[in-house]
């Protein structure tokens, strides 16, 4: 078991950096631009982990505390995802709502770390974050009744092998997957190629870390991004480990055990490309959307559908 911890947590670390720069890719290639290359983002943490920190002399231990906090939080929640089409490596010790309060303290801290050093830009950040979250809660909380009325369990590892797909479990994962764009800073909620004080939400909180802190945060991001990702492919991607281990069979497992996280990757690219980025006080009604296909999802899987 501890074997398997170990390399949940190497494969998150290693891997998430790669999905989003698999998604900057994509939209650079719509556009017909050339743009950075995948490895960019492994580039850009090597780089910040080099580099020194400027701390401001207002920040108290919240400020240098919270890089950790965020970070470890992240990995927590991680190992309540199953990746290897097993069990998640810590089944045992929370569900699926057990994520939802791990993402929160991480969040928290985040928070107060925008509004630590007296930024006017990090409360604005911090501000808006909590109000985000404060939407996106409850619609997570309601897909997760309706998976464990289909599933029997809000566990992650009751949903991670093959399933028969119903339109409830489609319709849940529709509204994880607004959520996911949410919980990422993603377009149509935030924009991570902007830097503008007046619109940025995540960035404006990360706005004063440089350095290796900045680097830890960047990385709890990527994690994230990936958890979320392997979350709404468990649901509407079943799949199972090959029976026989033939290599051909194992070839084409691998295939479309990677291709599931790829299609997902290309449909945020092709949102971000294609949908402009809304105003704040619209986000109340994509969120609220959301959590009316939360409550659909839980009404088909109440009827069995």
């Amino acid at each position: 078991m501890t074997k398997l911890i170990i390399a949940q947590l190497i494969l998150f670390i290693v891997i998430s950096p790669a999905i989003s720069g698999l998604i900057t890719k994509v939209k650079n290639n719509i556009r017909m631009r050339k743009g950075q290359s995948i490895l960019q983002p492994y580039y850009n943490l090597m780089k910040l982990f080099l580099k020194g920190e400027v701390v401001s002399e207002t920040a108290s231990w919240i400020f240098r505390v919270t890089p950790f906090v965020v970070l470890s939080s992240t990995l927590a929640a991680a190992l309540l995802i199953p990746v290897f089409i097993l069990p998640a490596s810590a089944k045992y010790l929370g569900d699926l709502l057990a994520m939802v309060f791990i993402f929160s303290l991480g969040r928290f801290f985040m928070a107060l770390s925008g509004l630590d050093t007296g930024s006017s830009f990090g409360g604005m950040g911090s501000s808006r974050e909590m109000f985000i979250s404060s939407l996106v809660e409850p619609v997570v909380c309601m897909a997760a009744l309706s998976i464990s009325l289909q599933f029997g369990s809000t566990s992650t590892s009751a949903f991670s092998g093959m399933h028969t797909v119903s339109v409830g479990a489609i319709i849940a994962a529709a509204s994880l997957y607004l959520v996911a764009l949410a919980e990422t800073s993603r377009i149509p909620i935030d924009n991570q190629e902007t830097h503008l004080e007046l619109t940025m939400i995540h960035e404006a909180m990360a706005l004063e870390y440089s350095g290796k802190s900045l680097a830890l945060i960047e990385l709890a991001s990527y994690i994230k991004q990936m958890i979320w990702f392997f979350l709404i492919a468990a649901i509407i991607f079943p799949i199972n480990a090959p029976a026989h281990g033939g290599l051909a069979q194992t070839i084409l497992w691998l295939s479309w055990y990677v291709g599931r996280i790829i299609i997902i990757a290309v449909t945020v690219a092709l949102i971000e490309v294609l949908v402009a980025k809304m105003r704040l006080f619209r986000v109340a009604d994509y969120l609220g959307f959301a959590f009316v296909l939360a409550i659909i999802s839980t009404i088909f899987a109440i009827l069995g559908v």
